[in-house]
């Protein structure tokens, strides 16, 4: 009865939910309208006929880049299998473009109407679906278990206040858990939610997290020295403001409009968490005292900052600063994942506002690979520390991907659950 009244709200706020992705979000990304059908669960047929695909499903840029080694994993131990990526906005797939090229399928996940997300598994028949952290849809897990399609929710989280507010629909929440067929959490904390929000306890299991599981490769590692290079670390202290966002693109301007007052070579590369604040950035900067390039010009001549106006390259440029600091935690968004810069050895900072990754950040200051600042003037007082003193910043780095060898292996033990659930080879 709950999956009905919540289905029939759903219908209810429709046209508020197309408004919303196609004028709205369609507005400042046209990527939200390509490709809308998908949105209702019309997959063309001829991409999925007969061949059963195993979905993973990756809410945005974040997910699918910790699904990717993952995914990659399977592969390689599954070169049979057909892969279908699916995503909620127009950065999740090109993300999936970016990193899988064309050897995985990938399309939006249908809004969690009944029809659409009947149609989408009546079109693709996928033989499993796992389904990346929390994105816990309803009708889509439900119409899955009714079809025989285990479900698999893997490198599972859950905070404190999203297990309360799911306690608040507890009718609905037990529908939820009784459509999953296995969940892999990253801690046993988690684990008890799960199972106090009604999972049978069989059904669970403690994996970690699987975004500890990243070694760089070295074309990876060849790429940072040649970032390096361009943008001459061995002559500029370099700090990168990765996944930053309103407001708070603000602070970062001002904290490194500080440090050039008593360190003018310093060099900051500032990259906005989404790409519909490139130009924003740019305007800021364009209004601004300070002299900047965009990367995607690759114009770069000795400014003071350098705007990261690409996408898939994030990683990349923390490998090649002195330290990072990482987004959406000066401000309440909860922070965005810091272990792309500590598997390059770079050390991170970050805001005080980190929820999104309890799982990562206690381990990650207790190791002393991160340090909190509180807000601007603390953020400058700590460059300025560091670039003072390249002995502490050096050991930063190091503890920081101490942090992430010690936490690895979660991805052998999710491929352990994954693969009994896969159809026999043919």
């Amino acid at each position: 009865m709950a999956r009905i009244f919540y289905s029939l709200a759903l219908i209810i706020i429709s046209p508020l939910i197309v408004f919303y992705l196609y004028v709205l979000r369609g507005k400042k990304n046209a990527g939200y309208r390509a490709h809308f059908k998908e949105r209702f669960g019309f997959i063309s047929r001829a991409s999925f006929s007969n061949n059963k695909p195993v979905v993973f499903h990756c809410a945005s840029v974040g997910e699918v880049l910790a699904a990717t080694p993952l995914i990659k994993a399977l592969q390689h131990e599954q070169p049979q299998l057909n892969i279908l990526i699916t995503c909620n906005t127009p950065t999740g797939r090109e993300q999936v473009s970016a990193q899988f090229k064309n050897s995985v399928a990938v399309s939006y996940l249908p809004i969690d109407f009944p029809m659409a997300t009947t149609r989408f598994l009546k079109r693709v028949k996928p033989q499993l679906l796992c389904i990346l952290e929390t994105e816990l849809w309803p009708n889509l897990m439900a119409n899955a278990h009714k079809q025989n399609i285990p479900v698999l929710v893997v490198n599972a989280r859950l905070s404190e206040k999203s297990q309360q507010g799911y306690e608040k629909v507890a009718q609905l929440t037990r529908s939820i858990m009784q459509s999953i067929t296995a969940l892999a959490s990253h801690d046993k904390t988690d684990a008890n939610r799960f199972i106090e929000l009604g999972l049978p306890a069989e059904k669970s299991h403690v994996t970690g997290s699987i975004k500890f599981d990243i070694t760089p490769t070295t074309a990876q590692l060849d790429k940072v020295a040649s970032l390096k290079q361009y943008y001459k670390k061995a002559e500029r202290f370099i700090w990168v403001a990765g996944s930053t966002h309103p407001i708070e693109h603000e602070f970062i301007l001002a904290a490194h409009q500080q440090l050039l007052e008593t360190h003018p070579d310093a060099l900051l590369i500032i990259a906005p968490r989404h790409p519909e604040q490139f130009d924003k950035v740019a305007e800021l900067l364009t209004h601004s005292n300070l002299s900047f390039s965009r990367r995607s010009q690759k114009n770069y001549n000795n400014e003071q900052i350098v705007l990261a106006d690409t996408l898939g390259e994030l990683q990349y440029l923390y490998g090649a600063a002195n330290i990072s600091f990482i987004g959406g935690s000066l401000i309440r968004r909860g922070g965005h994942n810091p272990l792309e810069s500590a598997a390059f050895s770079v050390g991170v900072l970050t805001g005080p506002h980190t929820y999104n990754f309890d799982h990562v950040y206690p381990e990650l200051i207790k190791l002393k690979g991160a340090h909190v600042v509180e807000n601007t003037d603390e953020l400058v007082l700590a460059l300025l520390r560091l670039i003072k003193n390249t002995k502490a910043c050096d050991i930063l780095g190091s503890k920081a991907a101490q942090c992430v060898a010690k936490n690895q292996g979660a991805i052998a033990k999710t491929l352990a659950i994954i693969t009994p659930y896969l159809e026999p080879k043919s």
